[in-house]
């Protein structure tokens, strides 16, 4: 293993050069791959329908093509599924990144090119590992194995040559060979469906492995480092796993999390790197450890425009080249999977420009996602009313927000709600609003199965006028101000506790 290590050192600390070098023709390299992509696409559906092959530059892009969110695209998506081909993209796409869903739809589709794995997200997970060597150039990182925490797959029902699944899923799915060996467990695992099954098994079938590094969102890793220390009866994971340096993370915010990490990986030096991987492709990556700035990664076959947010509704995107430090930008992309000015619904601040580094700073609408759940306010307004109809019962305002992993036995999401007409049975109600949340919205579902993450949602029934002495103190009474429905930390509902007594904070 110490021979592989070597080389793969010495192959990942070349790729750092190119690396660098993107970064600085970052530029034209965009305005390249934007020609790329239409010239790709120009026979295809999409491509002929929007006159792809008539279009010279960024300023006839942006002005014939249109800006699109997931239901204006579904229909396209929905031919892919069923197995047509030359739709947005000329390359068959069989795979599909399964992710929460819309005001419409409880899950959505997102196609996934074999060109958008390879050159796009595979690329990303080798360039987070060349940021990595080119700091750590003493790394041992490969005399050991990595721990993939990833989703499931399964056969799309709509036709037989079709899958869908999670986004690492689908990556494991794909892995290439070399991969293989340098990864821990196996696919079989890996891949389970039953969340509760798996990490009993991931821990069983990885205890007895020299891990050195693991990837995957905060939540699901810190359930499995608990079902580690249950099963060795260790005090921390370093007692279990001496050589682990790295941990790759990504999907939620990292900060609510970083104290419980540090308590079950004592073990100095120990690196965590943020990545930016989501289901329409690879955007960000932490190149140093100097800054929690992520760094835009624009070689992947994506053409990034953005929308500033400050501009209000009539806003129009402009191209990377355009963009400033300090203005909040909703993010859209086109890419070689086939999505054409798709918004994605995330938001980010550049902190500086060539290089272009940034920090995402949120999304476009009220959500909360500690736990991967991406849970949104169309969710929670539907499943409030649903509740409300179970119960007889009417609501004058609510508010949520997470309980974090520290707090194990109530992990999960606090209901402040303050009724017109308070429920009989409140436990009942809250029944009701989590079955329907389930019902509209496949990543909270899945991140309530069987209690093992999410815990049940927890009510605070407020006194009347809570809320009003809120708004108040906040100076938002009157006009068009209004009590944020979701809120993706505890600051608004601490602040909204603090004025009402104990009595109502248990």
């Amino acid at each position: 293993m110490s021979i592989l290590n070597s080389v793969a050192n010495w192959y990942f600390k070349r790729r750092w050069d190119q690396l660098l070098e993107d970064f600085e023709r970052a530029d034209t390299i965009q305005e390249f791959t934007l020609q790329t992509l239409l010239h790709k696409a120009s026979g295809t559906l999409y491509g002929k329908e929007y006159q792809f092959n008539s279009i010279k530059d960024y300023a006839e892009f942006a002005q014939n093509v249109p800006l699109q969110s997931y239901e204006n695209i579904s229909p396209y998506i929905e031919r892919m599924m069923l197995g047509e081909d030359n739709i947005c993209w000329p390359t068959p796409i069989t795979w599909f990144a399964k992710s929460s869903g819309t005001t419409n739809n409880k899950s959505k589709f997102i196609p996934v090119s074999i060109e958008t794995l390879e050159t796009c997200h595979f690329q990303g997970g080798r360039d987070a590992l060349s940021a990595y060597i080119h700091q750590v150039p003493e790394s041992k990182l490969f005399s050991g194995k990595g721990v993939l925490i990833g989703g499931s797959h399964s056969i799309n029902p709509l036709h037989q040559n079709t899958y869908y699944g999670d986004l690492s899923a689908v990556m494991m799915k794909h892995l290439p060979i070399w991969v293989h060996l340098f990864k821990t467990p196996d696919s079989s695992i890996a891949l389970m469906e039953d969340w509760e099954k798996k990490v009993v098994e991931m821990a069983k079938h990885t205890l007895k492995e020299n891990v050195t590094n693991i990837s995957g969102v905060p939540t699901w890793t810190l359930v499995l480092f608990e079902k580690l220390l249950e099963l060795s009866g260790k005090s921390n994971i370093h007692d279990i796993w001496p050589n682990m340096e790295l941990y790759v993370h990504g999907g939620v915010h990292f900060a609510p999390y970083r104290e419980q990490f540090s308590r079950y990986l004592p073990q100095q030096p120990m690196h965590y790197l943020e990545t930016y991987n989501a289901s329409e492709g690879f955007f960000g990556l932490q190149t140093s450890f100097e800054t929690n700035a992520l760094s835009l990664m624009i070689n992947y076959g994506t053409f990034y425009e953005f929308i500033p947010l400050n501009k209000g509704e009539q806003a129009q995107p402009i191209p990377l080249w355009e963009v400033v430090v300090g203005e909040n930008y909703a993010v859209v992309i086109s890419n070689n999977s086939g999505l054409w000015r798709y918004q994605l619904g995330d938001t980010l601040m550049f902190s500086s420009v060539r290089p272009y580094q940034f920090s995402i700073t949120g999304r476009t609408k009220l959500f909360i996602n500690a736990f991967g759940e991406e849970l949104m306010i169309d969710n929670a307004d539907k499943a409030m009313a649903a509740a409300c109809k179970n119960s007889g019962v009417s609501i004058r305002d609510y508010t949520a927000a997470p309980v974090y992993l520290d707090d194990p036995e109530n992990a999960g999401h606090q209901w402040l709600i303050e009724f017109e007409t308070e429920p009989e049975d409140p436990d009942a109600f809250m029944h009701a609003l989590d079955i329907t949340l389930k019902e509209l919205n496949s990543d909270y579902e899945s991140k309530r199965q069987k209690n093992v993450l999410l815990k049940p949602p927890k009510l605070v029934m407020l006194p009347r006028g809570t809320f009003h002495k809120w708004l108040e103190m906040k100076g938002k009474l009157g006009g068009q101000h209004k009590v944020p429905r979701l809120w993706n930390d505890r600051s608004i509902v601490e602040e909204v506790l603090l004025l009402v007594s104990p009595a109502f904070k248990e």
